[in-house]
């Protein structure tokens, strides 16, 4: 009998004399035990050895395999102050090595963001293994195929070599990390309540003087096989993804997937950006969201003056928009830092969708671990794109009041600020 099953066994034993002696014994007061002395010295024995017997018990059921375990890397090799990490990183002749530089390379995020989201997803990852040939890798090392996916868009036969495992396991290792991501975690790209975002619009107004900005509305296309996919999103001033729909046809243009979206269909029938609006001189203004000039001009949907006059109102109004839309750039351009998204995605729409979500996932869950290792600062492949390609939509005259109106905040703050 291993030492495992011995604790266990005594430890039920002990639990059952004390419980027999309690028997012998019992107290006058059968709800109490406060009393007596000797039941003053049994109770926390009792309840000591009681646990003690439960944990035994169940540790001992437990398989060997799953429970790992866990060492320290030391030596030359482990990353310098940033946390401990868990498991071997590939072969011995594998490029992947124990450092700072080699998690922000192979994973886009530092060791102890990766220990952190290992401890979080262990239990999903550990489970629903092929029936038939369940694997024997641990969740460390699990997450580190998936990942590895992710942030270099490795192929499979690439990831199996670096790994040591077969294709077939690589593959469903990096299906697992998405599937379990956008299945379970799915609320981190959730769109915030009207509470939450009275938060994210006074962000906004802190940084371009234009109030009542729920966030920026912004189209972003992914090749897949020959063609590509677009996807939508409303970002933050943080450049946090607030909402993501991702699978519409790349061939539509950004207001025929707007239109498309559960978001319209949402903010039209007054679900979300409902607040109490604002009055700036006698013109009431919504929430809105900011876009680009591949938008049309909406009561709820800012978008920039074609060719203002310099230094007007105008020009003001458009260059507090150029600051609100930066972080929807530096949104776009962060998830392309996952290569997986910057390559031609091969397989099915499906599977390109869930690596769009489990990317998006992880870039929030980055920002909220100040983690930047994925963050994109650079925005010189993107301009600023400001002349419209629409007319004006049915509600335009109410929507170029309301412009107006946040035109003359936009150059109140520009005022203030020289």
């Amino acid at each position: 009998m291993n030492t495992r099953h011995l604790a266990a066994l005594l430890s039920s034993l002990i639990s059952q004399l004390v419980l027999l002696l309690l028997l012998i014994f019992p107290s006058s007061n059968p709800l109490s035990i406060t009393n007596s002395s000797f039941y003053d010295f049994l109770s926390p024995l009792l309840l000591h050895f009681l646990s003690t017997s439960e944990i035994a018990a169940t540790i001992s059921l437990l398989p060997f395999s799953k429970k790992r375990k866990r060492t320290h890397s030391s030596g030359s090799d482990a990353p310098a102050n940033d946390g401990p990490t868990r498991f071997k990183l590939g072969r011995p002749d594998s490029s992947i090595r124990r450092n700072p530089d080699t998690f922000k390379k192979f994973f886009n995020m530092n060791s102890s963001t990766f220990d952190w989201l290992c401890g979080l997803l262990e239990p999903l990852l550990e489970c629903r293994d092929p029936v038939d040939s369940p694997l024997n890798l641990s969740a460390d090392t699990r997450l580190g195929i998936g990942l590895f996916r992710l942030a270099t868009g490795a192929n499979y036969s690439d990831i199996s070599r670096q790994f040591s495992v077969s294709e077939a396991v690589s593959k469903f290792c990096a299906k697992q990390l998405c599937r379990v991501l956008c299945t379970n975690y799915r609320f981190w790209v959730g769109f915030p309540n009207s509470g939450e975002l009275e938060s994210v619009s006074t962000q906004f107004e802190s940084i371009s003087g234009l109030p009542n900005c729920c966030g920026v509305l912004c189209c972003v296309r992914f090749k897949i096989n020959n063609e590509s996919i677009a996807a939508q999103l409303v970002v933050d001033s943080s450049s946090r993804i607030l909402s993501i729909i991702a699978g519409f046809r790349g061939d539509k243009n950004d207001f025929q997937v707007l239109k498309s979206s559960t978001l319209f269909q949402d903010i039209e029938k007054g679900t979300i950006l409902n607040s109490q609006a604002l009055h700036i001189n006698g013109v009431v203004v919504p929430q809105f969201f900011v876009g680009d000039g591949n938008y049309p001009l909406l009561p709820w949907l800012m978008v920039p003056f074609d060719d203002p006059i310099s230094q007007s109102n105008e020009e003001n109004f458009n260059n507090s928009l150029n600051l609100i839309r930066s972080r929807g750039f530096k949104a776009i351009q962060s998830l392309r830092n996952w290569s997986v998204l910057n390559e031609p995605i091969e397989g099915e729409v499906k599977a390109a969708v869930a690596s769009i979500g489990a990317c998006s996932i992880l870039h929030n869950m980055l920002l909220s671990r100040d983690d930047f290792s994925a963050f994109c600062e650079d925005l010189s492949d993107y301009s600023l794109h400001n002349q419209s390609s629409l007319k004006p939509g049915v509600g335009d005259s109410v929507a170029c009041a309301i412009r107006s109106a946040l035109a003359t905040k936009a150059t109140e703050f520009q005022s203030q600020k020289q």
